[in-house]
């Protein structure tokens, strides 16, 4: 009785940590796009738009992961944000693309 018991709690477990396993990595990337973005926003305001692409695009790609996993349309706008401070940055508008970035982060930390 007690080897079932055993048995059945370790299998409870397992489905418990597989299926918690899936929104953990949601949160994970969304939590990620904040880091990068927070990241674009703070070298946008010292005028490093390169370093601003950089963070962007990194934010983008998990942005894009998160909302490939679960579709949020909060998490569309962010994308669309980021892919704007992108556009920005790479033309060298340091300022223009930290606000599209702000706007972004706004709307990916409605995710979470």
């Amino acid at each position: 009785m007690m080897r079932k018991l055993a048995v059945a709690a370790l299998i409870l477990g397992a489905l418990t940590f597989v299926v918690s396993g899936n929104s953990w990595a949601a949160k994970s990337h969304a939590d990620e796009a904040v880091h990068h973005t927070h990241e674009a926003i703070e070298h946008g305001k010292a005028g490093h738009a390169d370093q601003l692409v950089k963070h962007a695009e990194g934010a983008l790609k998990h942005a894009e992961a998160a909302q490939k996993e679960k579709a949020n349309p909060h998490m569309a706008e962010g994308i669309k944000g980021l892919q704007d401070a992108i556009s920005h940055g790479k033309a060298g508008h340091a300022d223009v693309a930290t606000k599209a970035a702000e706007g972004a982060l706004m709307h990916i930390k409605e995710v979470k």
